[in-house]
């Protein structure tokens, strides 16, 4: 017997349906935001098993893409899910620790993604060095590709100023909280721990850049990397401010950590709540 599908609002990317939940990256590859042991129990958890059975929670849950990193690793987990007949859509964000980011795009190319964007601490770190016009090169690579072409950022005036000088972004990535107000080294290289603080403010500077977009924009850490999700009522407060707080064009993209309890039902459920099921 078929298990029963649910279903999820969405959105149009261009000619795709999105599910207006996305399901994050960070967990599957061992970013917790959090700490250094946390970051080893997402690790040791996210088999490729594991991964394999979230893909398909997912799927069952009408969250019908993901947003994940274009590594090797990712690349391969999804080849080998989708050679088992998975359906999930894919947003690929590019691996910043790569030499040659262009050569990445090519790599993710190979995978046909939904889209593309370039990773946000290196945006933000573009911004900081007074480069950040260089990124507009990447954007306009992974265009010229056919792919859609997005980018990333914890900084509200990153997105102003792409908007500002017509570089040709097809959506955003906005985080809620900046965490980026100086220089900061890549996840996937770190070799110690970083403290990182989540300021409710600053989500008021993102919404409001999200609100003046004429374009996608995707919610990122809107539960402040698990902070906000101390009981059900805290995470459903969380959800209500974001979808309240961005366009009906909009969505939001969260890790979920299956280990403990089901996030991803619980927070396909919250969303049906919210939203209803829509089509």
């Amino acid at each position: 017997m078929k298990e029963k599908k649910h279903r999820l609002p969405t959105i149009k990317l261009n000619s795709f349906r999105i599910s207006r939940l996305i399901c994050g990256g960070n967990p599957v590859s061992g970013f917790s935001h959090h700490s250094r042991e946390m970051d080893w129990e997402m690790m040791r958890y996210y088999t490729a098993e594991n991964i394999f059975s979230l893909l398909r929670e997912c799927e069952k849950e009408g969250i019908n893409t993901v947003c994940w990193r274009g590594d090797r690793h990712l690349i391969r987990i999804l080849l080998e899910y989708y050679d088992k007949g998975g359906k999930i859509q894919w947003i690929a964000q590019t691996a910043s620790e790569w030499k040659d980011i262009f050569a990445n795009i090519s790599m993710i190319k190979r995978l046909h993604p939904v889209a593309i964007y370039h990773h946000g601490t290196h945006v933000d770190n573009m911004w900081h060095a007074g480069r950040i016009d260089e990124v507009r090169d990447i954007i306009k690579f992974i265009k010229d590709n056919g792919i859609i072409a997005g980018i990333a950022s914890h900084i509200p005036e990153v997105i102003e100023y792409a908007e500002e000088h017509n570089w040709g972004v097809d959506f955003y990535l906005a985080c809620f909280y900046n965490l980026a107000r100086q220089f900061k080294p890549y996840q996937a290289t770190l070799t110690k721990e970083i403290e990182e603080h989540f300021e409710d403010k600053d989500r008021e500077a993102m919404v409001k850049v999200i609100k003046g977009v004429n374009k996608p924009c995707f919610a990122f850490k809107i539960l402040s990397a698990g902070r906000k999700c101390a009981s059900h009522e805290d995470l459903t407060e969380a959800f209500r401010f974001a979808f309240d707080n961005i366009k009906p064009t909009d969505g939001v993209v969260v890790g979920m950590f299956q280990k403990h309890r089901n996030q991803v039902q619980e927070n396909a459920r919250i969303i049906r709540e919210i939203l209803g099921n829509g089509g």
